[in-house]
């Protein structure tokens, strides 16, 4: 498969959406992109399965690379392995989703589907990318339009939203770009990830740029203590700006710890690992109990995000295969998840015209299906079996688990009593939301989800349950290039 259509196709729909002339054809050509967008990406991960399948054992499959300047030795190199086809996969239902519950933006039309396709084709050329100078140039990419998205499209503070998230996150690219230069400049002047992949680097010169890109990744990640971008900007953003914030943008940033930081220097991963599971442990607990402080539904979900991704960051501290597919499995998770607890609040708020839990009760009378959905995507957060957010918080516990010392079983313990809080947080939210009397009159005139709406949450709620109830699939994808990082880590 040529990899270049996944980056063409957004490309050519944001141009085409740019030249429509109406807002009805702004929304019908970008939903039949987002829609062939995700054509491509079932094609791409039957593709990649059937070459396993016919045992093309490559690191990388569908290599393309094109020569862009001799002199800094950057190329367009571009590839996919297990965990690339997930993350890719993610970005299409995500995306799809943020086109058809935008169906009703009014303000700036053309300008809104554009930034939200420019952020799928940027999340598309950082998953290909096996250059780290195009890698970060497709991680830039998205920074400004979450900017212009927060302080056009938001609401409350979203010009102090748009700022603090754009300052922080340009803080976290300084360090990135300084990590990869440190890389360039120890191993043979060169940007590719697969030959930085097999040249030896000091171990000095690892402890030192490590936890440079691991922190700069990290802040796109909600790495505790630079977490604090991501609830005001996930409650200032609009609907579909904060699904792709928590869906795909924090996803951004786990991938670059995993496949920059931890694969290219696994001396500086085995240096620092007890402190990212430190900081991982803190980030799963104070998230899960600073949510349980909140009553604004956004806030709810912004502060879960920060706990429920700690568990990725945790299963790669803990430096274990299993650990680190469930990791991956959980970035998977928590994509869909996420993406869809922000959608379902996005329609409750489009009707109320409130997000605070106090104010509502008794929606499930007047919005069967978006309450049910609430219902779901609540019980996959706090981890019911039969849905992904179990398959994928068990596998970093049991990976978690074979590190046999007393240090990493208590940090797995702390982590694992999170869910408790979880449980809290969540049933205390649905039953005020959706169970009881009616508390406002006029609630009564509410019209449930429209056409659009039920298609975006049905297409999540299919992910969840394609993983929970059938997670092999998502493990036999994911657990090859797991091994190779772990292979690299061993020194094999």
């Amino acid at each position: 498969m040529n990899l270049l259509l996944l980056i063409g196709t957004p490309l050519l729909t944001a141009i085409a959406v740019l030249l429509s002339r109406n807002k009805q054809q702004v929304k019908w050509i970008s939903l039949a992109g987002s829609v062939v967008q995700l054509g491509l990406a079932f094609v791409l991960l039957f593709a990649f399965r059937q070459e396993r399948a016919e045992n093309n054992m490559a690191q990388m499959l569908f290599e393309q690379n094109y020569k862009l300047f001799s002199t800094p030795n950057i190329n367009f190199h571009f590839g996919v392995d297990g965990i690339s086809v997930a993350m890719i996969l993610l970005t299409s239902f995500v995306l799809i989703a943020g086109v058809l519950v935008s169906w009703n933006i009014e303000k700036m039309t053309k300008e809104f589907y554009f930034l939200l396709i420019l952020l799928a084709l940027g999340a598309y050329g950082f998953f290909i990318s096996l250059d780290l100078f195009i890698l970060f140039f497709f991680l830039e990419i998205s920074v400004i339009p979450k900017y212009l998205l927060i302080g056009i499209w938001g609401s409350g503070k979203k010009e102090y939203s748009a700022n603090k998230l754009a300052l922080m996150l340009m803080g976290g690219s300084a360090l990135i770009l300084v990590g990869i230069l440190g890389l360039y400049f120890t191993a043979g002047k060169s940007f590719d990830i697969m030959t930085l992949s097999k040249t030896s680097i000091p171990g000095d010169a690892q402890h030192i740029i490590f936890p440079l890109l691991f922190t700069g990744f990290g802040v796109f990640t909600a790495l505790f203590p630079l977490h604090t971008w991501v609830p005001d900007g996930h409650s200032s953003a609009p609907t579909a700006g904060s699904m792709f914030l928590a869906g795909i943008s924090m996803k951004l940033g786990g991938y670059g710890c995993l496949r920059v930081a931890t694969y290219l220097l696994p001396e500086g991963a085995k240096q620092y690992a007890d402190l990212i599971i430190i900081l991982s442990a803190i980030a799963i607990l104070y998230g899960a109990f600073a949510t349980m402080m909140q009553k604004d539904l956004k806030y709810i979900n912004a502060y879960s995000s920060v706990s429920h991704v700690g568990f990725s960051l945790l299963g790669i501290g803990m430096l274990t295969q299993t650990a680190i597919t469930g990791a991956l499995m959980q970035m998977v998770s928590h994509g869909l998840m996420t993406a869809l607890f922000f959608a379902v609040i996005g329609m409750i708020y489009d009707r109320t015209h409130t997000r605070m839990v106090n104010e509502m009760g008794g929606l499930m009378k007047v919005m069967p299906f978006i309450t049910t959905v609430f219902f779901i995507v609540g019980l996959c957060s706090l981890g019911l079996p039969g849905l992904s957010g179990f398959v994928a918080e068990m596998t970093v516990f049991m990976g978690s688990w074979q590190q046999d010392d007393t240090f990493h079983r208590i940090a797995t313990i702390a982590a694992a009593m999170s869910i408790v809080v979880t449980a809290v947080y969540i049933l205390r939210a649905i039953g005020n939301t959706a169970m009881g009397p009616i508390k406002n009159e006029s609630y009564l005139q509410l019209k449930d989800a429209n056409w659009n709406e039920k298609l975006a949450a049905i297409l999540l709620v299919a992910g969840i349950l394609a993983i929970g109830i059938a997670p092999g699939w998502l493990n036999d994808l994911l657990r090859p290039a797991a091994e190779e990082i772990m292979n690299k880590i061993a020194g094999k």
